[in-house]
């Protein structure tokens, strides 16, 4: 069975079909840019043109960049203010006539790297931590979710919370070197450490990929691994959720 998963970020929209029981992506990633304004009349619309690219009839997996509760969101993230309190699972189901399912991004990319990736049969307290936009998280205990666990949220200095100050998008915007963002990154993840003393911590996101580039200026004690999926596993993990709630129903 191929399931429609689609990733929600706050540069891009990105979809693509994937294997329900392999977890791969079976076509290419379709991207739109993320509506500048960010509201949720504007970005249903382009979930409405992702679903009709792929021709899908089918349920749909949304992994979206704020918490969610019972399909509300509940923040509005590096989004518009319009999206607090707003069902986003029905607005995009009534956008596109399917069934949808809605998770927070990082959620969904901890449930593609905990199914079908690098953390497959990690046991104890394991974090994943999305490199984007923001620095979205997800948390899993013995490979069992624990939702919304939002760390990028964390007050730091006089940033309203520590994303706005280690996330890639300030990298990008500062022109910062891999040493200079690498260093505030480690104390992003320091706090981490000292906040939820994790076994393991799993990055993702596109900067993942970079691992490489920045692995020498990470000093924290617990062990840090790039999840090397990319940017599918928020894709994958978003299908994932739509299976699970299609296991429930």
């Amino acid at each position: 069975m191929e399931v429609l998963g689609i990733d929600i970020g706050g540069s891009g929209m990105k979809g693509g079909l994937v294997n329900s029981v392999t977890g791969e992506l079976v076509t290419e990633r379709f991207r739109i840019p993320t509506p500048v304004s960010r509201k949720p009349d504007e970005m249903s619309q382009v979930f409405n043109e992702i679903v009709d690219h792929f021709n899908y009839d089918g349920p749909v997996g949304c992994g979206f960049p704020s918490i969610i509760k019972n399909g509300v969101c509940k923040a509005s993230g590096n989004l518009n203010s319009e999206w607090v309190n707003l069902n986003v699972e029905e607005l995009f189901s009534i956008a596109c006539g399917l069934p949808v399912t809605v998770i927070n991004d990082a959620d969904a990319a901890g449930y593609a790297v905990m199914n079908f990736g690098i953390g497959k049969g990690k046991l104890g307290f394991v974090i994943m931590i999305t490199i984007g936009t923001g620095l979205g998280s997800g948390a899993f205990f013995d490979g069992k979710l624990i939702p919304n666990f939002e760390l990028g949220q964390i007050p730091y200095k006089k940033y309203e919370k520590i994303e706005h100050w280690a996330a890639a998008s300030i990298k990008e915007k500062k022109s910062f070197s891999y040493k200079k963002w690498g260093k505030r990154f480690n104390t992003f993840l320091g706090l981490v450490e000292v906040l939820v003393s994790p076994d393991l911590i799993i990055l993702g996101g596109g900067t993942s990929d970079d691992f490489d580039e920045f692995k020498k200026w990470i000093t924290i004690e617990t062990p840090v691994i790039p999840a090397h999926l990319g940017n599918h596993a928020g894709i994958v993990g978003a299908a994932c959720a739509a299976i699970h709630q299609m296991s429930k129903s």
